[in-house]
């Protein structure tokens, strides 16, 4: 046989198998730190919103900041599948996989949310902005805020103050949507006993639906990171 033979004879199998053990050792994928930048881009697309909403009188604003709403919630996309593609490659996670798949596409579930209530006013034409969604997007932007409070302190629960904290934060975000809740149906009442115009009624109630379910997803968040709180910590 030929030295280069032999020698391929030889090595080859050799490769072959440090390639194939290369593929099960941990990576350096960072989950944490893609949470948090998630987290940054959720908290974009709820100040674009609230922006939105603010200015939604002004036409030049108003698309603006659903543009800016748009561009937030495709950052998100993106993270979300960084995040999908690192569980793919990565044979050791800090937490649990399920726990990380759950956590990263709930929280993809909130930016869809706020890009979905942008693109409903939109669509339907909503002529005017009530207190009603103005309440509701304040309370849904705090929910948002606290839930990257939240996120940013799963990385920490090696700390039990960072533990206690993050806890903490998800008792505020289950009150905020209780408040979200409460909201909510007193707009309905209000929307069905006032509102003569049937198609607006139509247009503001898919309206408080939507923004009232952003802290219903938002909560959600909050219960999955007290469950890895409670496991990890």
């Amino acid at each position: 046989m030929p030295l280069l033979g032999w020698f391929l004879h030889f090595l080859l199998p050799d490769l072959n198998s440090t390639m194939l053990f290369s593929k099960l050792l941990p990576r350096d994928a960072d989950f944490f730190e893609m949470f948090n930048r998630h987290a940054d881009r959720i908290v974009e697309a709820s100040q674009a919103f609230t922006q939105l909403v603010q200015n939604y009188d002004n036409l030049t604003l108003r698309e603006k900041y659903t543009l800016d709403v748009d561009k937030a919630e495709s950052a998100a996309d993106r993270i979300t599948h960084e995040v999908s593609t690192a569980l793919h490659k990565t044979f050791i996670t800090p937490i649990d996989r399920e726990q990380i798949h759950s956590l990263i596409n709930t929280m993809d579930d909130v930016a869809d949310l706020i890009q979905d209530s942008a693109e409903t006013m939109s669509l339907y034409d909503v002529k005017k902005m009530t207190d009603e969604i103005f309440i509701l997007t304040d309370l849904g932007a705090k929910c948002v805020s606290r839930v990257s409070d939240a996120v940013k302190l799963i990385g920490k629960l090696a700390d039990p103050k960072a533990a206690e904290g993050a806890l903490k934060t998800c008792q505020e975000i289950d009150r905020l949507e209780s408040d979200a809740d409460h909201v909510m149906r007193s707009a309905m009442s209000k929307l069905f006993r006032e509102e003569a115009d049937v198609r607006e009624l139509i247009k503001l109630k898919a309206i408080y639906e939507l923004l009232e379910t952003i802290t219903d997803k938002c909560e959600d968040v909050a219960n999955l990171i007290e469950g890895i709180i409670l496991e990890n910590s």
